[in-house]
């Protein structure tokens, strides 16, 4: 409820907003200047009302007669609200038919706010309101807000358009409100600060209140700092002291479920209890949300429900049962199997896995369930079915316990012989399968595309996730041989048959090794369009491919990073390394590195090799064999080390390393970095020239860039050149040297490769300048880019008008008031140097900055 205070020129008590309120002027311009008598906003505690009414309050025009009635939830009576009417009004009678006449005969302009209206069902109170709304005069403005909605002829006020009913996800702050909120501190810990605050409190308006005083500076300059733990006591307060004891139980056991419904409700509770719990919960505005935009299940809010399941439930372990039997009845196998391992049932959780497949692996939070259920019950899997023990095998392999993995694909072989010759095939088929997905990831090329051609001959039509897995094997394969168009047939064959299957997971997978032959063949742009759209497929409402989002993430991020929109490319790092953690993925190391790139491109080597070490740590904890890191670790420190001048340490560790990558045990690069060994080579050719020690490095040079030529690796070609370079410029033949980079500079702007040319002046920074002070050689296109650089969400907003979406449109879509898309608007229209849209979309798509 909002504070009173006395006001000088206005009678009575007022509101009093706090000192810290940042006014929302999107949120309180439409109310103001909306026509309809009555305003209704509904929403659950601390989503910021009663600051929004009080706001309005204090802008209305001085003409207005203005009253405002604090009820703070209160239960009244009909006598007792005509009371608390009467003296708010100033009138002397307090009887309903003398007041509702003098409210009827109103001729001057008054705006009645009754803010906090009554919490609980009161239909002996909600039908005098009806009565009061029906006889009102026009002059009568009525501004309700309550957590529940009254039962009212609100329809009827709707078709005389007399009602204007808020919309309360307007009320949640985003990324940029929060930040707002921090101006006082430098940008990039604003950011941080803000998305934190978001992910904490889902940008509920007491939520993010409370994490500002419990962690924030700006709340210590403004105000006394928090406490931990005043979240609990809100909640306490605000929320389980309001409502009776069976319906605070009901509330924390569905807090616990990923989602519910009534007849799920009916199961736990009972068939009484559990019919009225649910619609009551409702009603009582207990946060409690449709899920995934669905109409017939629901979620409590997360970080509240996040908040509750960190605290010890010694009962939590029945609840779970309870849920899973019901899922199981119902044969959702994939939630029957997650309430399983909740409830510790790991026997259940081990026979409901025969009804899962492949794409259940990177579904929710399977991948952390599957490792937990071995860790559990590594012997009871052997006993279940080579379904079961494949995937978990899946899980492991994603993860990058390989040793656990190849244990556990060794257990294969008791469920062999199979009663019947097809399936004695198809478990051959898995079994080779899984074993070439071990040995591709841990380096074992040639073994492993045996085990993919052999696996492929043996396989019925049926069987198509294990031909996907083959055709996916062979895919990055072809692309760590740098045999692009190969990659590009196979990756084109599996992703028609993943669609015609209708398998999201297996496209993402299939378009994110798509998304590399793009990349290298010199279009980032491409690719980064590509991997937004195939996120937007995965974030259907009903689905959770938070796993695969993660892998996603992290690549656009690096195509961020080559485009030099560093931003941008921080912001997906952070969203990757943050989902990839959850999910146990062992990629997150390219978040770690992407990272350590931003802070190396700012000067912060100290930042950047925290990262790495970071990124060390995490792999060694989770005891991911070195084959997956050690190399593109070493890799990126020597790329400092030139950097800063320490070519000794680089050319140490690069001759070390590149003795695994030669020779007849010859080991290929991981997957995910198909460069990894021509940038080794360059980057010791580079070190052998600083240390005087090279040998014709314009030859070796020469030959890596013919290489890549007949590839069509373009990215890697034009870092090659800009190497080649910087070794002539070293050499001393300057006329050459300034022809290549003129040439260097023109490949940078065709193949969109900023960070290279970002690398090479942080090597040399008098290279880039010299060339450019002796001629202005570098293509306008390249400057305009660094120029123009559009922040993530510029983007996304842009993107929304080239769709045709108006700013209002483009407001409801992103969940960002209008007032902030048109500040996006101007800034784009600003970096981008044109005056409108269309101007701005075709621009953007000459500039290549979007697709």
């Amino acid at each position: 409820m909002t504070a009173m205070t006395p006001c000088p020129d206005r009678p009575g008590l007022l509101p009093r907003l706090s000192s810290t309120h940042v006014p929302r002027r999107s949120l309180s311009e439409p109310l103001l200047t909306s026509e309809a008598r009555v305003k209704l906003l509904c929403a659950p505690p601390g989503s910021g009302k009663s600051a929004l009414f009080a706001e309005c309050f204090l802008q209305a025009p001085a003409e207005c007669r203005l009253h405002w009635l604090p009820l703070a939830g209160a239960v009244l009576d009909t006598q007792q609200m005509c009371e608390c009417l009467a003296q708010t009004l100033g009138l002397p009678t307090q009887d309903e038919a003398a007041l509702l006449a003098h409210l009827a005969r109103l001729q001057t302009p008054t705006w009645l706010f009754l803010d906090d209206y009554c919490r609980v069902p009161n239909p002996e109170l909600d039908q005098f309101l009806d009565r009061l709304l029906n006889v009102s005069s026009p002059a009568l403005h009525l501004w309700i807000n309550s957590r529940r909605r009254p039962h009212c002829n609100w329809p009827r006020l709707l078709l005389d358009d007399e009602l204007h009913e808020f919309d309360t996800q307007a009320l949640v702050f985003t990324h940029d409100d929060v930040q707002q909120l921090l101006s006082h501190l430098p940008a990039p810990q604003a950011a941080r600060t803000a998305r934190e605050v978001i992910q904490r409190s889902g940008g509920w308006c007491a939520g993010v209140r409370i994490a500002l005083l419990e962690r924030c500076e700006w709340a210590r300059r403004h105000a006394s700092p928090g406490r931990p733990g005043t979240l609990h006591d809100y909640l306490e307060y605000e929320l389980f002291s309001t409502l009776a004891p069976d319906l605070a139980q009901a509330w924390r056991v569905l807090a616990h479920l990923p989602r519910f419904n009534a007849r799920l409700c009916e199961h736990l509770f009972g068939d009484t209890v559990g019919a009225e719990c649910l619609p009551l919960l409702l009603d009582l505005g207990c946060f409690i949300e449709p899920w995934e935009q669905t109409s017939d299940w629901l979620h409590i809010f997360p970080p509240l429900a996040r908040l509750v399941r960190d605290e010890p439930w010694s009962q939590g372990r029945s609840w779970h049962r309870r849920a899973c039997q019901w899922f199981a009845a119902e044969q959702d196998w994939q939630m029957a199997f997650e309430q399983a391992m909740h409830a510790g049932e790991f026997e259940s959780a081990v026979s409901f896995l025969q009804h899962l497949s492949f794409e259940h692996v990177l579904q929710r939070n399977n991948v952390a369930l599957l490792l937990n259920l071995h860790d559990q019950q590594g012997e009871a899997l052997t006993l279940g079915t080579p379904q079961s023990v494949g995937l978990v095998t899946a899980a492991l392999l994603f993860a990058g316990r390989f040793e656990q993995a190849s244990a556990c694909i060794e257990q294969l072989a008791r469920f062999v012989p199979q009663p019947q010759a097809c399936q004695q095939r198809k478990l051959v088929a898995r079994w080779q399968v899984l074993r070439g997905w071990l040995l591709h990831l841990s380096g074992d090329g040639e073994q492993a595309h045996e085990h993919f051609l052999q696996a492929q001959a043996g396989l019925d039509p049926d069987a198509w996730a294990l031909r996907l897995l083959c055709l996916l094997g062979l895919t990055q394969q072809a692309l760590l041989k740098g045999e692009l168009a190969a990659a590009h047939r196979i990756n084109r064959e599996a992703l028609c048959l993943a669609r015609a299957q209708g398998s999201l997971v297996f496209e993402g997978l299939l378009e994110l090794d798509h998304a590399q032959v793009l990349e290298q063949r010199g279009a980032p742009h491409r690719a980064d369009h590509l991997l937004s759209a195939v996120q937007a497929l995965l974030d259907k409402p009903g689905q959770d491919f938070s796993a695969l989002s993660g892998r996603i993430a992290l690549r656009r991020g690096r195509l961020a990073l080559r485009m030099g929109f560093d931003e941008l490319a921080a912001e997906q790092f952070q969203t990757g390394l943050e989902t990839g953690l959850r999910s146990q993925d062992k990629q997150v190391l390219y978040g770690f590195l992407g990272k350590a790139n931003l802070a190396a491109n700012q000067g912060d080597y100290g930042e950047a090799f925290m990262q790495l070490r970071d990124a060390e740590r995490i792999m060694q904890q989770r005891h991911i064999p070195d084959t997956v890191y050690r190399g593109v670790l070493l890799q990126t420190s020597c790329q400092f080390w030139l950097q800063q001048g320490r070519p000794e340490l680089a050319h140490e560790a690069l001759t070390r390393v590149l003795r695994h990558f030669r020779g007849p045990q010859a080991k290929h690069a991981p997957p995910a970095t198909l460069e990894l060994i021509p940038r080794l080579e360059y980057l010791l050719v580079l070190a052998e020239v600083y240390l005087h020690r090279a040998h014709d490095p314009h030859t070796q040079l020469g030959a890596m860039i013919a290489q890549a030529q007949r590839g069509e690796m373009h990215s890697l070609e034009t870092e090659l050149h800009l190497a080649l370079a910087e070794v002539v410029w070293l050499s001393g033949d300057r006329s050459l040297a300034r022809t290549m980079v003129r040439e260097g500079l023109e490949r940078v702007a065709n193949w969109r490769a900023q960070q290279a040319l970002c690398e090479l002046r942080l090597r040399q920074p008098e290279l880039v300048r010299w060339a450019q002070t002796a001629e202005q050689i570098e293509p306008p296109a390249v400057l305009a880019v660094e120029e123009t650089l559009l922040s993530h969400r510029e983007l996304e907003v842009l993107e929304l008008i080239a769709q045709g979406y108006s700013n209002l449109q483009i407001a409801e879509r992103l969940f960002i008031s209008l007032h902030t898309v048109k500040t996006h608007s101007r800034r784009i229209h600003s970096k981008l140097g044109v005056q409108r849209r269309t101007q701005a979309v075709a621009k953007a798509k000459v500039m290549g900055v979007m697709a």
